[in-house]
């Protein structure tokens, strides 16, 4: 690997960085001691700091020159879960924690623009972004609505995520769709309650929304063209307080995710469709509402193109996967990109010598080793664009 030498040694400095974010996690919009830490540093290496976009929001300026602009976005925020690791610098929050490897994004960045604003090698303006709530929040969507782009303008921009399932040190850059658009549903059953010794004088809400989860899985293996990606999954399934009492209602919530260019129009229409049926089968009634969050996150040919040779260059191109497989998972980092061509890039995280836990799991671990390798690739990446 062609790691840049001054970045190795940041290595440790980097890692106490990312540690310290990650005793201490905040959630969305709520990022008030990260966002601190954050534009401390920034100001600590002589970069121009902006603070308020998205609420707890930082964008760092770096110019040398009169050439383009880019950006190089991180996002902050982490999860309301309880961490389940032995680490010695596991949350002292109870219920959140860094599942998702924010922490690490931060970290890196804040890496690569400590040595960026040492060395200068390069002509044209670097925007360090710091984006709050990514977790469903919509950061980048508040962000870009409050005029990110507007206040500091770039040509390009370019977001990076950790991936346990790759192995540490690769790469994985491609054009394209990568990403899946995200929404959010809740349906509302009303049935009618009775004694639970006594099913028949009643609706029971419960029975009708376990047959509602049962064929919501009808969509993606009956309703769309088996080659068009669609997951529709319950998250949630509240009813009821008393074990002898049949409630009056049963809510279920969840998520539902697609490359369909309008899911709105397609996905939502079929799960009102089904939830009405079988509720009206049963003589109840129900309440839905989706909320259409995140847009597929698509990555520009040229800038992935750009992206995938400076990668070639840090870890060599054996380690590079130019595939970019498409995930269910979103990131509304697809918000910026469809403000400004840009692309997201997958860096590999899994460990060599234990059980890598996947994202938004407990056990979840961020891998340390992958520090210096994200921010030689951001830094390189800045030297390359703005040459």
């Amino acid at each position: 690997m062609a790691l840049i030498d001054r970045i190795r040694d940041l290595s440790s400095e980097v890692a106490e960085w990312r540690h310290a974010i990650h005793a201490h996690p905040e959630t969305a919009f709520e990022e008030t001691r990260t966002a601190d830490l954050v534009a401390e540093k920034l100001a600590e290496f002589g970069i121009d700091v902006d603070r308020g976009l998205a609420k707890t929001g930082v964008v760092g300026t770096l110019t040398n020159g009169d050439g383009p602009a880019i950006g190089l976005r991180a996002d902050m925020d982490a999860l309301n879960m309880d961490e389940h690791t032995q680490l010695d610098y596991r949350s002292k929050v109870p219920g959140k924690m860094h599942a998702c490897g924010h922490d690490g994004h931060t970290a890196m960045l804040l890496g690569a623009a400590k040595y960026l604003a040492e060395t200068r090698n390069f002509n044209g303006t670097v925007r360090f972004i710091f984006q709050p709530a990514e977790e469903m929040a919509g950061g980048g969507r508040v962000m870009v609505e409050e005029g990110l782009f507007d206040r500091f303008p770039v040509d390009s921009v370019y977001g990076m995520h950790n991936w346990p399932g790759m192995p540490a040190g690769m790469l994985s850059i491609g054009a394209g769709p990568g990403m899946a658009a995200a929404a959010s549903f809740e349906i509302t059953v009303r049935g009618r309650g009775s004694h639970a010794a006594a099913p028949h004088q009643g609706i029971d809400p419960i029975v009708i929304g376990a047959e509602i989860v049962s064929a919501l899985q009808t969509i993606s293996s009956r309703l769309v063209s088996p080659i068009e990606p669609v997951v529709v999954s319950v998250t949630q399934f509240h009813a009821g307080d008393a074990m002898n009492v049949i409630p009056d209602t049963a809510v279920l919530k969840g998520t539902a995710r697609s490359f369909a260019e309008k899911p709105e129009e397609t996905i939502a229409p079929a799960m009102r469709k089904i939830a009405e049926g079988i509720a009206h089968a049963h003589g109840a009634e129900i309440e839905f509402s989706y909320d259409q969050l995140y847009p597929v996150l698509i990555n520009n040919a040229p800038e992935s193109e750009i992206a995938r040779a400076v990668a070639n260059d840090v870890v060599g191109a054996e380690n590079v996967d130019p595939t970019y497989p498409p995930t269910m998972a979103s990131e509304d980092f697809s918000f910026m990109l469809n403000a400004r061509p840009g692309c997201f890039v997958r860096i590999g995280s899994g460990f060599s010598d234990r059980e890598s836990f996947p994202l938004h799991n407990s056990k979840y671990e961020f891998n340390d080793v992958i520090l210096p390798i994200g921010a030689s690739f951001w830094a390189k990446l800045v030297e390359t664009v703005l040459k």
